[in-house]
């Protein structure tokens, strides 16, 4: 299945069948979930209405590291086995990545004021995360530094490979350091400490933007497959119309 993917012509066919299917349970699966949030989820007794939030700024920030994550082993791909589409995945995911760690920063700051009395502070969390964030910008800046996209191939790659230490920071740093934010209470042993009647429509909220992660990547793959194609072609047909070396141009008789 891998192999027959690496086909950037099936990756298209292939792609172009799922892409509406995968958007449409992406649209409905966040319907249900925001259903839930505004219908079904109770008040926090501490954090009051503004708890729900918490079902659009948890998400981002999972799917901010679960991107780079995708994009490390893009670059693998890319450096290891040159994978034909492995640039392509990790070129389509940036963009959305730094999309939903800005996301995660803005709300979190949202979320933050009512709660911590400011917009923003230097805490190890929020720290690292803009940080990822810059390196997301910085990764999508060094893809436009380059005409030649298998040029910028392996740089691009070794710089993600480079920021991935950032991301067990980010994950680790409520562990590590003393932050204004709670250690994980989803994914944890002894299992959630969110009661369910928060947790399940948390959970679906989550599902529903991954889908949506999912089908933009998807989205944006076969942008820059095509992308790529126009550029061959035309640089092909620019070589066509190149006069031969030595060659003269035709002259143009012109008659008074």
């Amino acid at each position: 299945m891998l192999t027959a993917l690496a086909n950037p012509t099936r990756f298209l066919a292939l792609s172009g069948r799922v892409l509406p299917w995968l958007s449409g349970a992406a649209a409905v699966v966040l319907a249900v979930g925001f259903w839930l949030v505004f219908f079904n989820v109770p008040d926090d007794y501490q954090q009051g209405a503004t708890v729900r939030i918490m079902y659009v700024h948890v998400p981002a920030a999972w799917l901010s590291l679960f991107l780079y994550a995708m994009m490390t082993a893009s670059a693998i791909g890319t450096l290891v086995w040159r994978h034909p589409l492995a640039d392509v995945a990790q070129k389509a995911a940036a963009p959305i990545g730094a999309a939903f760690t800005f996301l995660c920063l803005v709300t979190g700051a949202i979320w933050g004021k009512p709660m911590w009395g400011t917009w923003w502070v230097w805490d190890a969390r929020l720290t690292s995360e803009l940080v990822l964030l810059l390196i997301y910008l910085g990764i999508i800046g060094l893809w436009r530094a380059f005409e030649e996209p298998s040029a910028a191939a392996r740089a691009v790659a070794i710089m993600t490979l480079v920021g991935f230490v950032n991301i067990p920071i980010v994950k680790f740093s409520v562990d590590w350091w003393n932050t204004l934010h709670q250690p994980a209470s989803v994914f944890r042993l002894g299992g959630s400490s969110i009661d369910a009647s928060m947790l399940w429509p948390l959970l679906v909220t989550a599902v529903g933007f991954s889908l949506l992660a999912i089908a933009l990547h998807l989205s944006g793959m076969r942008t820059e497959i095509l992308r790529r194609r126009v550029r061959a072609l035309s640089l092909q047909e620019a070589q066509r119309r190149e006069p031969l070396p030595g060659s003269q141009p035709a002259s143009i008789e012109v008659t008074p």
